[in-house]
């Protein structure tokens, strides 16, 4: 609460200080796609061309606006910036946003052009000075003039052929990072934890016992399962990407494949929990197939003989074991 009362009001800012607000936003900007650009020049280098670009043209109204300063307030700019003004548009830190796929980095360029636009141009409309309304209605305009040069280097380095392959090869890693490792924890989580939980279930009888050891496979399991694959492939050469990305992936979702079939036993009544853990069993069963099909092309009737018979298999088991 202290730091906002800290910031300035937009509407209290004089013309040289929006002007020196103008001009920081813009060099802002301008380092910000040239950090997409260096994250994408590997994988995507047409997609990278294209913030290469917007780059520049934001360069190019920074000097504008600085030319304009020292014509009407001298060299002497001041510092002030978006964290220093209240309620003025702010921008995500690069890492939260440069990991989370091309697409999603075009995303974020297209709203950056967009929320500052709105921004100056509902500036504008609330400002009753003449001068500053004038200010306010260019910068918005330019930012519009932006939208429209990215759509035109779109255009000119990343024609469609271009995009449909960074395009698959998004697809690809996204595949490789979080599909695979997720899959095979999904896989693990639920295939490994049937035997123990339905032997200690039908041995028993007792919903609670079979809970506390449902609970502590699949978290056993998913820690495993995490470590192995984060130490088993830097990403380096097989091109998987992070270990940590797929360590999380696996581990996270071995856990969920097994609590799956163990947290119908948070119900007392024994046949009752049984019943609806042996159903979720199958349909997570089926999940994995369905994964199998979509995303590793498995066919479909292949994937769900092995995974749901390989499942009933190990369900049929656990039970006979338990029930010995």
């Amino acid at each position: 609460m202290r730091f906002m009362f800290s910031r300035r009001r937009f509407r209290d800012l004089s013309e040289r200080e929006v002007l020196a607000l103008a001009i920081s936003s813009e060099e802002d900007d301008a380092r910000i796609y040239r950090s997409y650009a260096e994250r994408l020049r590997t994988d995507y280098p047409d997609t990278a061309a294209v913030f290469d670009g917007m780059a520049a043209e934001e360069d190019s109204h920074r000097h504008r606006l600085i030319d304009l300063h020292a014509a009407r307030f001298g060299p002497v700019i001041p510092l002030i910036r978006r964290e220093h003004v209240a309620g003025y548009y702010a921008r995500r830190p690069v890492w939260l946003v440069e990991n989370l796929g091309i697409d999603r980095i075009r995303a974020e360029a297209e709203a950056m052009e967009r929320e500052a636009e709105a921004f100056y141009l509902k500036a504008a409309q609330n400002s009753t000075d003449t001068a500053t309304r004038k200010l306010l209605g260019d910068l918005a305009a330019a930012e519009a003039g932006h939208m429209a040069l990215a759509d035109e280097l779109q255009s000119s380095h990343l024609p469609d052929d271009a995009r449909e392959a960074e395009g698959r090869k998004a697809h690809r890693q996204f595949v490789l990072t979080w599909v695979q490792p997720g899959l095979a924890g999904l896989m693990d989580g639920s295939v490994s934890t049937l035997a123990p939980i339905f032997a200690t279930a039908f041995a028993t009888q007792d919903t609670w016992t079979t809970f506390q050891v449902g609970l502590a496979a699949s978290i056993g399991a998913g820690i495993s399962m995490g470590f192995t694959e984060a130490a088993s492939d830097d990403g380096e050469l097989s091109g998987r990407g992070s270990p940590v990305k797929r360590g999380f992936a696996s581990g996270i979702m071995t856990t969920v494949g097994g609590l799956g079939h163990a947290l119908p036993y948070l119900i007392t009544d024994f046949w009752t929990a049984t019943t609806i853990a042996i159903i979720v069993v199958f349909v997570e069963l089926w999940a994995i197939a369905w994964i199998q099909n979509k995303y590793m092309e498995t066919p479909f009737f292949r994937a769900a003989l092995q995974v749901v018979l390989g499942g009933a298999l190990v369900l049929a088991a656990g039970v006979l074991i338990g029930s010995g």
